[in-house]
Order: structure tokens, then C-alpha cells, then sequence
């Protein structure tokens, strides 16, 4: 498990939160490839957490289908097929439009003006090619929407 992903401490959320969206994102950015052993104290030794917040995200993972639990051996990073990402793709969806109808009641005018700007942004770095900058440019995104 030689992967560079840090976790990226963020206030507002419980340490559980961020612990899983860190490995999160870094199975879906491949730094933690398909079929690798999420070795629980590896993980807490790496992110500089206890045991419990890896156990946690990792059930949660395993919830998504991003992780499967294998008797007698551990967790492990799931494979990704194209029908599994089509399923999360539509729960996405369907969250993701719940999620605007909310913003917009509640929306302020400086948020509307970071979303302009994070769109002008991955407009930009669509160009790029660049798969990991273009999954973080949509990332920031729809993190000002939530």
C-alpha cells in the first residue's frame, strides 16, 4: 500500500466522514487499485487515525459496493464494472437533484458566484484531459451545491 492519498481534514465533518471520503476518493482516483487489502492499521497508521474511523468508512465503502468483504481474509477494494458505475451514477442523480432543489432555497449570492466560478474552472480543465483534475474540478463543484 505504497498510495500517496492524505486525509483532508475538513471541519464540519466527524472524523468518520472525512476518513471515508478520503479512501473514497482514493479508490475512485485508483490510488487504491481493485483487489488491494485495505489493512486496517496500515490505513490508521497512514492517516494518522484510530482503528475505528477505518472500520467505519470501510463498512460504509462496502455499503456502496466500493469495497467487498471477503470471510477469513478482510476488505479489499471492489472491481468497478460499468453496471455498478451506471447504479451509482443513477443514485447520484436522484441525490444530486434533491440536493439542488435545497440549495436553491437556501442559496446565498456569493455561493452563486463560486459556482460560476468553479464551473468556468472545470471548463477549463475538461481541456486538460487530465481524469484526476477533472474529477476534483466536479468534486468542488457539487460541494457547493451540498
Amino acid at each position: 500500500m505504497e498510495s500517496n492519498f492524505k486525509v483532508n481534514m475538513n471541519e464540519y465533518l466527524p472524523l468518520r466522514d472525512v476518513v471515508f471520503n478520503t479512501l473514497r476518493q482514493a479508490i475512485l482516483r485508483g490510488e487504491l487499485k481493485p483487489g488491494e487489502r485495505l489493512m486496517e492499521i496500515q490505513l490508521a497508521n497512514k492517516l494518522g487515525v484510530s482503528r475505528t474511523p477505518i472500520r467505519e468508512a470501510i463498512r460504509k465503502l462496502e455499503l456502496e459496493g466500493l469495497v467487498l468483504m471477503i470471510p477469513r481474509k478482510g476488505a479489499e477494494v471492489a472491481e468497478i464494472t460499468e453496471k455498478n458505475m451506471r447504479d451509482v451514477l443513477e443514485v447520484r442523480k436522484a441525490l444530486e437533484e434533491l440536493a439542488v432543489q435545497l440549495a436553491c432555497d437556501k442559496i446565498t449570492k456569493e455561493e452563486i458566484e463560486e459556482m460560476k466560478k468553479a464551473a468556468e474552472d472545470f471548463k477549463k480543465i475538461l481541456k486538460s484531459k487530465d481524469i484526476t483534475e477533472i474529477a476534483e474540478a466536479d468534486v468542488r463543484f457539487h460541494d457547493i451545491i451540498y
